[in-house]
């Protein structure tokens, strides 16, 4: 069957929008690593306009945006990077992440044990 796991998927909702989740947070460091969401994108395998509709949703639910973006063009080309605000959002979430799945561990401790594999 294989290995067992559990995964805790930490979401934080502005109202119905998802503000920031486990598939933002990928886009998020895949842009901090690449500085481009054409880059950041092709290496979730994710379309560019995905992209750009994430981040635009993740900059309107913040007070200050997380990703500042500056336009291409056939010369200079563009680029995006992680904002201040986007740097300090982003290292908060994993380390909640982290406290999530810790906290949930002697439960599922004991439900491992009831799982045949």
């Amino acid at each position: 069957m294989g290995k067992a796991q559990i995964r805790p998927r930490l979401r934080i909702l502005l109202g119905k929008q998802i503000a920031l989740g486990p598939g933002k947070v990928e886009l998020l460091e895949a842009l901090g690593e690449t500085g481009s969401i054409t880059s950041a994108a092709k290496r979730l395998n994710m379309s560019y306009m995905r992209a750009w509709t994430l981040i635009r949703t993740m900059n309107r639910c913040f007070k200050r945006p997380l990703v500042s973006a500056k336009h291409g063009g056939p010369r200079g080309g563009g680029g995006a990077i992680l904002t201040p605000a986007g740097k300090k959002v982003l290292a908060l979430y994993r380390r909640m992440d982290g406290q999530c799945l810790r906290a949930v561990v002697p439960d599922w401790k004991q439900i491992e044990e009831m799982l045949q594999l």
